[in-house]
């Protein structure tokens, strides 16, 4: 394989996806920004005629890139997401099968990802599999993490998948990797192997995940099929690599992974010990096995990874029977059985695993070492939150230098706190004396841990109330702790076990309010802001960093060649004087001195790959969503995001949330769900709240919010009833703009209920569509008479006076049916519906609030009728989860908060102007001065219909509302109107207009609109001297100015 030697430069998306001339992959260029997992994926799209995106590797973070990449026209691989359940790879059984028979020349490369759990799963299915071809094949990338435990901790464990290697058919090469490198290199000769099916497991727990590695394949470029032996020989590898001394007595054999690293490392430090690392399971090699054993070995330890203890692992039967002579007598072979907690405690707590080995043979001895290792950075917060991007941004600077490595892995703790905890370790050092073993090795988080740490940093002063965090730090080093509490604050607001730790350790405590020193530069929240306090988390620990060698200049220099002279707009030099002012040394006084609260602290459990959060609730799907921190990592890290506008991005839209939807997407938790009319009223207008946290949504006063809507659940099932269908039954849909590259599979009920528009209203297309799988000749041509041109009366009376849906057609024309796959096809999508957003969100914060009137009516025969997404809405719980976007809107203040504001609203027409009147509140309470705010607002009742009225009255009474004209029509002997209350304010409504520059709003339906304008027009005929046709035009103009501004419907 062809490699472009261009360090620290991520591939652009011509490198990485285009079209290749040959079925091989050109170019990839070495990065430092990609990781090799997401280098995996990439490897996959391109050598594979499909993927198959099994869901428990989607969960662990493994195949969201090779979905969203899916379709695009450069040559990347259909997807097809599977779920794991009984008969796991019986559609890979289905596919090859269908392949291989239809055109035996045509390459047929099928790839799957799943987890060790997942290809047990799939095992017995795998022997139906037809034999691998020089055209045909199966490959499955394996990610190695597998929950266990209570906490659920991932772990590299291959317990679950070893036992069923009894039953893996002999046409299958299984392959072991350990580093990022080599997990490159394997992933690509997985694809060159002739005449085999392949298994490769690699090592996401954490090598292949970290950032900052210079990796990329490092084969030949020619893509010719060989022999395993001739490729792996090719590429560099053995079928074993053996680490140690020639003449040792003990011998561990051991499966390539994560533990096997830790095993290399420790016989790198001590003499008599000897490590065969297994890199090809299958087929296994009894003669390469012997040659890597030395002859003077008198002992072997076999570590086989197994679910309970009780069990015999494999790799002891193949290791045994390979060295077992009768004819002369070998090493006695003993079976070490490691189950997946002794894995997990041995890779996070090191020395338990270094006093495992050295009770295997007591006569080992250390080799002495020097203490000039690499550097311990170790970083908590919390996902989402601004100074997420911190350990990020520290990374970065430090790649940049030519001789300097910098990597960073980021692990998450879901389940100790609501929203989750962040884990980022950094692991420095010089290029040539970079260490082999992987990251979380070199920087283990352990309960109750010696400290490992050379800096900690904690961003969420909320974690050292809640989590053991201190522990983790080094004796003697610096601490820095990003909080608003004042220095005297400290020590009375964390545990006095972590006080006492501070002591004990002589660890260098310091603080810093990188949020109020940020929002002194840069104002209120938003993107400058959240760059501007990374900033300063930097030079604080650059700082800390180079200790006595430190100075305000060097430190503002060293950042200066990452981030240059300007930081949104704001002078570097400036910031680093602020922040060098800013950070603060605390002393920490005698225990008996303090009065520190006493809890039990949590622990740090690495459980999720990737989150995307809410309140107490996580969704692990290898993705977030965006926020205003993403734009802020554009700024902070303009070379690494390159490719964030091509097909790979960390921070893209999630394809597991609605996939078949092209906008944004966020999961937000439903909070509040009040009617504000009363019960015995003909109107159901009611109230929502969402909770956003965690999320990554933000929005802007006035824009809209998306909802997608599910259908009624009983009308779907009462619909799979009598349609014939299982609501249960797997459906694969393609994803709607891809033509078919992207599909996705869900039930037959979570299609109708949640994606398709089953109850929404037809096309005349659909009735011309249906007619060709009616087999009654009456169905089929009533049906085509309707879809044609003939039909538009007929058409017209169905869809507007009988209202009727795509469900109800089907039941009129019973003959007509097609199948489920096809229909879904037909009927299309649910379209989000968009609703004004009826909240700020600067004085809300994680929130936002919905107006809504239920949409309901009976059809000329009788039968109620609903409007789909309303009815959703007012049958939503509290906690219940909504996927909603943001649609961009007119709606929107004007830039001098100085300008006068008109606002006109009908009904639930009030929701933007609610948003409006909560900011120009906000801005009040900050003495920052504000035009004149009118607000007119019309309804039937003010009894049962004055939405909002006691925020109303309370704006009125405070001044926020200079003027309300306040319309119930229904009230008096006579109607009145918005239109009547704005000519009594004609005089100020033209004067605002036209000498004041001011805005006018009108949301609401649309019948209004001719008498509004008329309104308009006669206060500037009457009092600033237009005729009739001058006022029209003036208004006109304002429209183009927008300051004429309508929102109807």
């Amino acid at each position: 394989m062809a490699v472009e030697s261009t360090p620290g430069t991520p591939p652009s998306p011509a490198d990485t996806l285009s079209v290749p001339s040959s079925p091989r992959l050109k170019a990839i260029s070495k990065s430092t920004q990609l990781s090799a997992t997401t280098t995996i994926e990439l490897i996959a799209s391109k050598f594979s005629s499909s993927v198959f995106v099994y869901d428990i590797a989607e969960q662990a973070g493994f195949g969201t890139y090779t979905k969203s990449w899916a379709g695009s026209e450069n040559g990347a691989a259909t997807v097809v997401s599977l779920q794991t359940r009984a008969g796991a790879g019986l559609s890979l059984v289905g596919r090859l099968s269908q392949g291989t028979s239809r055109d035996s020349q045509r390459p047929v490369v099928l790839t799957a990802y799943t987890t060790p759990t997942g290809v047990a799963a799939m095992m017995q299915s795998l022997s139906y599999l037809p034999a691998p071809t020089a055209n045909s094949g199966l490959i499955l990338q394996v990610p190695t993490v597998t929950p266990v435990g209570e906490t659920y901790a991932l772990s590299p464990t291959l317990a679950p998948f070893t036992p069923s290697l009894a039953i893996l058919p002999e046409n299958f090469t299984v392959l072991l990797s350990s580093t990022a490198q080599e997990a490159l290199d394997l992933a690509v000769l997985s694809y060159e192997l002739a005449d085999t099916h392949v298994i490769h497991f690699f090592d996401h727990h954490s090598a292949t995940r970290e950032l900052g590695q210079v990796v990329a394949p490092s084969l030949s470029s020619s893509f010719l099929k060989r022999p395993l032996q001739d490729a792996l020989a090719l590429a560099g590898y053995k079928y074993f690599d053996y680490i140690g001394d020639d003449d040792v007595k003990t011998v561990i054999v051991i499966l390539n992974g994560p533990l096997a690293a830790a095993a290399k490392a420790f016989a790198a430090r001590v003499t008599g010990l000897g490590v065969v690392v297994v890199r090809v399971l299958r087929p296994w090699s009894e003669n390469a096995l012997r040659k890597a054993i030395p002859s003077s070995a008198k002992r072997i330890h076999v570590f086989d990874d197994v679910p309970p203890e009780v069990s015999q692992g494999s790799l002891y039967v193949d290791v045994f029977s390979a060295l077992l002579n009768p004819l002369q007598p070998g090493p006695v072979v003993k079976s070490q059985r490691i189950t997946p907690a002794n894995t997990q405690s041995f890779l996070t707590d090191p020395t338990s695993f270094d006093d495992f080995l050295f009770d295997l043979d007591h006569s080992l001895s250390r080799i002495p070492s020097n203490n000039f290792g690499p550097k311990k950075l170790l970083f908590f917060g919390t996902p989402g939150s601004t100074l997420a991007d911190l350990p990020v941004l520290v990374q970065q600077t430090f790649s940049t230098h030519p001789s300097i490595s910098a990597r960073l892995l980021v692990d998450y703790d879901v389940l100790s706190k609501p929203g989750g905890v962040t884990a980022n370790r950094v692991l420095l050092s010089t290029r040539e004396k970079d260490p082999l073993s992987s990251v979380s090795l070199s920087i283990p988080i352990t309960p109750n841990s010696e400290g490992y740490a050379d800096f900690l940093a904690v961003t969420d002063q909320a974690l050292l109330k809640s989590h053991s965090v201190v522990v983790h730090a080094k004796p003697g080093s610096p601490l820095l702790i990003v909080t608003s509490w004042a220095p005297a604050e400290l020590t009375t607001n964390i545990p006095a076990t972590s006080v006492s730790l501070l002591r004990e350790r002589n660890l260098r405590v310091y603080t810093i309010n990188a949020r109020q020193l940020a929002e002194e530069l840069a104002g209120a929240a938003g993107q400058e802001r959240d760059v501007i306090e990374n900033v300063f988390g930097l030079l604080a620990f650059l700082r800390l960093y180079l200790g006595k060698a430190a100075s305000e200049e060097v430190v503002v220099n060293l950042a200066r060649r990452f981030l240059g002279d300007i930081v949104s707009g704001f002078d570097l030099a400036k910031i680093g004087a602020k922040a060098w002012e800013g950070l603060i040394e605390v002393d920490i006084p005698p225990l008996e001195n303090v009065e520190a609260p006493g809890v039990t602290l949590k622990n740090f459990e690495f459980n999720a790959v990737a989150v995307e959060t809410g309140d107490g609730d996580t969704v692990v799907n290898g993705t977030r969503v965006g926020s205003w921190h993403d734009a802020a990592k554009h700024l902070l890290f303009p070379s690494a995001f390159t490719p964030v506008t091509g097909p790979i991005s960390l921070y893209d839209q999630n394809p597991a949330l609605r996939p078949e939807v092209p906008e944004r997407t966020f999961l937000i938790t439903t909070t509040v769900n009040r009617r504000l009319t009363p019960l015995e009223y003909d109107r159901n207008v009611f109230h929502l709240e969402f909770d956003t946290r965690g999320t990554g949504l933000k929005y802007e006063i006035g824009e809209a919010l998306g909802v997608h809507g599910w259908n009624d659940e009983r009308e779907v099932l009462d619909f799979c009833s009598w349609y014939g269908i299982d609501p249960n039954r797997l459906v694969t849909i393609p994803v709607p703009g891809t033509e078919g590259a992207r599909m996705h599979t869900r039930t037959v009920f979570q299609a109708l209920q949640q994606q398709i528009d089953l109850f929404g209203k037809p096309t005349k297309t659909f009735y011309s569509e249906l007619a060709e799988f009616a087999t009654a000749q009456v169905d089929q041509y009533a049906l085509r008479f309707i879809g044609s041109p003939e039909g538009s009366s007929t058409f017209k009376k169905l869809s507007e006076k009988d209202t009727v849906s795509f469900a109800d057609v089907l039941r009129m024309y019973e003959t007509a049916r097609p199948g489920i796959e096809t229909l879904c096809e037909l009927v299309g999508d649910i379209k989000p519906r968009h609703y004004s957003i009826a909240s700020s969100q600067v004085v809300v914060g994680d929130r936002v609030d919905l107006l809504v009137v239920s949409v309901d009516w009976l059809t000329p025969s009788g039968s109620p009728r609903y409007g789909q997404c309303t009815r959703y809405l007012a049958s939503l719980k509290i906690g219940q989860k909504v996927t909603v976007s943001i649609k961009p809107s007119v709606m929107k203040l004007p830039p001098n908060d100085l300008q006068p504001v008109i606002m006109a609203g009908l009904g639930t027409g009030a929701a933007p102007f609610r948003a409006f009147l909560q900011y120009r509140a906000h801005l009040a309470s900050q003495n920052i001065p504000v035009g004149p705010t009118y607000y007119y607002f019309g309804s039937r009742r003010r009894s049962q219909e004055y939405l909002y009225g006691e925020e109303i009255e309370a704006f009125i009474l405070d001044g926020i509302i200079t003027k309300a004209g306040l319309a119930f029509s229904r009230d008096g002997p006579k109607k009145v109107y918005i239109q009547h209350k704005m000519a009594e304010d004609a005089r100020e409504l033209g004067e605002m207009l036209y000498r004041k520059e001011g805005v006018f709003y009108l949301c609401g339906p649309t019948w209004p609109v001719p008498d509004v304008y008329e309104a308009l027009v006669g206060a500037l005929v009457q009092y600033e001297g237009f005729d009739a046709a001058a006022a029209g035009n003036y208004l006109e103009g304002l429209k183009e100015e927008e300051r004429y501004v309508l929102e109807v419907y």
